[in-house]
């Protein structure tokens, strides 16, 4: 479909509608129609497999479905058939019902580093239960992010970091200080200048590229001579890399590990795990101070817990990590050869690993560029696909890579075109689309 003749009159009523309503027009800053080309933000009626439909009635094929949440696919049946249970039986009560008991026994069958697991709604605050749970034990006020990751919390200790600071003091902020991925030297250099200051090191063990070889142990090494508490952030690494995350991929133990996404393919939950010596603080048999771990009214919601132990049994049992590498070399491999036939394979770029992929926009001087992957945007809605990422869901099939391929030709075309005229403006029907963290909006 030509995008001249690509209108989404519905989303677009909707879309002012939510900006009157919800702050943001969106839940989530990520899902905001400012990451979308200008009139061209679909808001989703429904979902099935790797399909979405928007309330234009328009199909596509979705890419980090539910911000790489819903890993098997929209309305995966074992879930949903999980989750229809418990609502039956009632989703919350005054004790701890026994599905706490069997999510926590699956959990930590499925990641053995950890000896123990809380669970909780979302991964900021299983993250930022994980830096109070480091400063309470060392008794260090300091944490140290790894800076070349983009996400953390929505907590002040974090998000004071980035350009959306306001609202945060500036003495909670000078906290928070950064290091570098890949470099211990750089590291243990911060861990020095702030020597018996640092809590903890809070990273994801892998992003975009594989870690350097030995960096993850190397890392494990510093902390104990430092004495801080090293947290993998395992919310997009983990059951993506392996069914135990990048923990049980590479093989180096946290103290702290914090898991999300993935584990309830779309329904509300994360998790807070390690060793048992540090989670017991937040408990009720030691001796020391308690540490006011974890504790959500609707923290362990049955079926939120049910649909984690049927996601964790799926992946175990059909090999659905393994599929989604497979899936994602598939589609690496279709959109560079794309991009290559079309002369832009310098331009649109594939990175990551397979089974969560990402693409770069590159202007003519090789710089990334926000106009480009506005271009690039458009023309993949107008040709029926959704995809902020290529990051796959194992509900994907042949055909729909091979549609996503072709759709991905025909943008590189234009893409093509952009590049030789010196300017991507004709085709971006409007403002270019902007990073979520930004000081002005």
């Amino acid at each position: 479909m030509d995008t001249e003749e690509f209108f989404l009159p519905r989303s677009r009523a909707a879309n002012e509608r939510l900006h009157a309503l919800v702050p943001g027009g969106a839940h989530t800053y990520a899902k905001g129609d400012d990451q979308y080309p200008e009139n061209l933000a679909p808001v989703i009626s429904h979902g099935r497999g790797a399909h979405v439909w928007d309330v234009d009635g328009n199909r596509y094929v979705e890419y980090g479905s539910g911000l790489r949440s819903v890993s098997l696919g929209h309305a995966h049946p074992r879930v949903t058939e999980a989750v229809r249970r418990e609502l039956d039986r009632g989703s919350n009560f005054v004790r701890p019902s026994v599905m706490e008991l069997e999510a926590a026994e699956r959990f930590l069958a499925t990641v053995p580093t950890a000896e123990m697991v809380k669970f909780t709604k979302n991964g900021s605050d299983a993250t930022t239960a994980a830096v109070r749970l480091a400063r309470a034990v060392t008794g260090r006020p300091r944490v140290a992010i790894c800076g070349d990751h983009p996400f953390f919390s929505v907590d002040d200790w974090f998000i004071g970091t980035t350009p959306m600071s306001a609202g945060i003091p500036a003495a909670t902020t000078e906290l928070t200080v950064a290091f570098p991925y890949g470099d211990l030297t750089a590291t243990e250099e911060l861990l020095t200048r702030h020597q018996d200051e640092i809590a903890c090191l809070i990273l994801e063990p892998a992003g975009h590229t594989e870690p350097p070889p030995g960096y993850l142990a190397g890392l494990r090494e510093l902390a104990d001579r430092h004495g801080c508490v090293l947290v993998f952030d395992e919310m997009i690494t983990g059951f993506r890399w392996s069914e135990a995350g990048a923990q049980g991929l590479y093989g180096v133990v946290p103290d702290l590990s914090t898991f999300g996404k993935a584990l309830g393919n779309g329904f509300a939950v994360s998790a807070l795990a390690g060793r048992r010596e540090l989670m017991e603080r937040g408990g009720l048999r030691h001796s020391g101070d308690r540490v006011f771990l974890l504790s959500t009214t609707h923290g362990a919601e049955t079926h939120s817990l049910a649909a984690a132990t049927a996601v964790q049994a799926t992946y175990a049992e059909e090999g659905i990590t393994d599929q989604l590498h497979a899936l994602g070399e598939r589609l690496a491999a279709g959109v560079r050869d794309a991009a290559a036939s079309m002369g832009v394979a310098d331009h649109v770029v594939v990175r990551g690993r397979a089974s969560n992929l990402v693409f770069a926009t590159l202007d003519e001087k090789g710089r990334p560029s926000q106009p480009y992957r506005t271009l690039f945007l458009r023309q993949l809605l107008a040709g029926g696909v959704l995809a902020p990422s290529f990051v796959v869901s194992s509900a994907l099939d042949d055909a729909d890579i091979e549609h996503t391929v072709d759709v991905v030709a025909q943008a590189c075309a234009v893409y093509r075109k952009a590049l030789d005229a010196g300017d991507p403006t004709p085709w971006l029907g409007g403002r270019p689309v902007k990073p979520v963290f930004r000081r002005l909006a």
